[in-house]
């Protein structure tokens, strides 16, 4: 099964599961400001695709500026800010088995089906 880290207010989250929909794949819908990821499942997601956590990171968000901008953190550091600040984790991640992307443009989700 297909899992999809969404945010639904997202168009590029949206776009990306309508992608998945229209070839009728069977997705787990994973609303991850509900729901934010662990740290562990965040280390297994960085691993799957090939990342380190500050890539992860959307820089544009208030939460960086008013807290991280300008700041160095390890890869652990990283982490565990994307699990306490879910809305700096970038969207829409794809994940189908061993392989994830992050679907930016949402036509990348097709490198994992």
């Amino acid at each position: 099964m297909i899992r999809i880290y969404h945010n639904p207010r997202c168009s590029k989250s949206r776009l990306t599961l309508g992608l998945l929909e229209e070839k009728n794949i069977n997705v787990e819908v994973v609303e991850y400001l509900k729901t934010p990821p662990t740290e562990e499942e965040l280390r297994a997601i960085l691993d799957k695709i090939g990342i380190k956590a500050e890539k992860l990171v959307r820089k544009g968000e208030v939460i960086f500026k008013d807290n991280f901008k300008g700041k160095v953190l390890s890869e652990e550091e990283w982490i565990k800010a994307m699990v306490q600040f879910p809305k700096l984790i970038e969207r829409p991640i794809v994940i189908n088995g061993d392989k994830a992307v992050i679907a930016r443009p949402p036509e990348t989700v097709k490198e994992v089906l």
